[in-house]
């Protein structure tokens, strides 16, 4: 009998308390709505720099809240326009409250992003140029443990120091770890990963761990081996959400020929749609 009863109730649904399910859902609005307050009074900008001094940040730039470890911000310089996602680490000097010198160690140019959980540790002199994307969790350090001393543990032996560069306009995929001493060219794809030392040329694509160049461009013969996939071709300047719309509802046969039209005809085509 007392199975049978067991049994029973399992099978009937429970009574849910309409006014507890009405609280939760209001307190859990609430934490939500002020956990984006948080977020967005917590960011560090110019001109709400909070405790930070840092050497330079420029016009739009923006650290993301939570911060991640920050110190030795009177030598670190940051351009303009820069995004700085949540829980990165940006450090210049071995540890805070050290006096670095006259010159700034750790420098991003403008329009730099750098995801979330990223870790840049300089120290000695960093660069970063402008319009590199960094995926989330990269690590960039211009310092490395030392193991020379066989009977002395490494953590406690003098680490060696090199500076890194990284050029203009690359893109550093999630969990790519760059080396001291790395000098990576501009317009370079370094693959989520890799693990970067040494010199990496302009234009090039790099991958792996120690990571090495697995396609470049040039001049003379272009990209080598050549690109599997066509190049995007940009949205004309002019066309408007609408008509994107319209677009994405036609046939794959009319689509393309509509891809083979020239930026003038399409153009021209919009305005007439648009007078119709």
């Amino acid at each position: 009998m007392g199975a049978a009863h067991a049994e029973y109730r399992e099978r009937v649904p429970k009574r849910k308390n309409t006014f507890s399910e009405w609280r939760r859902h209001l307190a859990q609005r609430a934490v939500h709505a002020g956990w984006a307050w948080v977020q967005r009074t917590g960011s560090v900008t110019a001109a709400h720099p909070g405790r930070f001094r840092f050497g330079a940040m420029g016009t739009g730039t923006r650290l993301a809240f939570p911060l991640g470890t920050v110190f030795g911000e009177p030598w670190i310089h940051l351009g303009a326009h820069c995004i700085v996602g949540e829980q990165v680490t940006l450090t210049a000097g071995l540890m805070p409250d050290l006096d670095l010198g006259p010159d700034p160690i750790l420098r991003l140019g403008d329009g730099v992003v750098l995801g979330r959980g990223s870790h840049v540790i300089a120290d000695t002199t960093v660069t970063i140029g402008s319009d590199c994307y960094f995926g989330p969790y990269v690590y960039v350090t211009s310092t490395n443990h030392s193991y020379d001393d066989p009977h002395e543990p490494i953590g406690k032996q003098w680490p060696r120091m090199e500076p890194v560069e990284i050029g203009p306009g690359c893109w550093i995929g999630t969990g790519a770890v760059i080396l001291p001493g790395a000098r990576i060219g501009r317009n370079v794809v370094v693959a989520a990963g890799a693990v970067v030392r040494g010199a990496v040329p302009d234009h090039a694509v790099v991958a792996g761990a120690p990571a090495r160049v697995v396609r470049r461009w040039t001049p003379a013969e272009g990209w080598q081996p050549p690109l599997r996939t066509p190049a995007p071709v940009p949205i004309p300047e002019g066309v408007t959400p609408d008509q994107l719309n319209a677009l994405a509802g036609l046939d794959e046969e009319t689509a393309a020929r509509l891809a083979e039209l020239d930026d003038d005809t399409i153009a021209r085509l919009a305005e007439l749609d648009a007078e119709a």
